[in-house]
């Protein structure tokens, strides 16, 4: 089943667009691609009118967390889940 990379949202009735279930092969970061990839959604979501982009990731995940600032996203807020299985 493929996955949804990019889904049209509203953040207080403003256009923006949420990315998720994005992760690049541990083999293969650092060489650029994940980069390639957000920089394209970004790029993608200012061209269909969007005001925001938002992620979310696992607060474990922090060599993520400074890929995402380096890339120039900001912390915002705090998550929350709710497992149902």
């Amino acid at each position: 089943m493929p996955v949804p990379v990019l889904r049209r949202a509203t953040a207080r009735d403003v256009p923006a667009v949420v990315a998720l279930r994005a992760r690049i092969e541990a083999g293969r970061r650092g060489d650029g691609l994940g980069a390639t990839m957000v920089r394209y959604a970004v790029d993608e979501a200012r061209r269909r009118g969007a005001a925001l982009v938002q992620l979310t990731s696992d607060r474990s995940r922090t060599d993520a967390h400074r890929f995402y600032e380096r890339l120039g996203f900001l912390r915002t807020h705090d998550g929350f889940s709710l497992p149902l299985i």
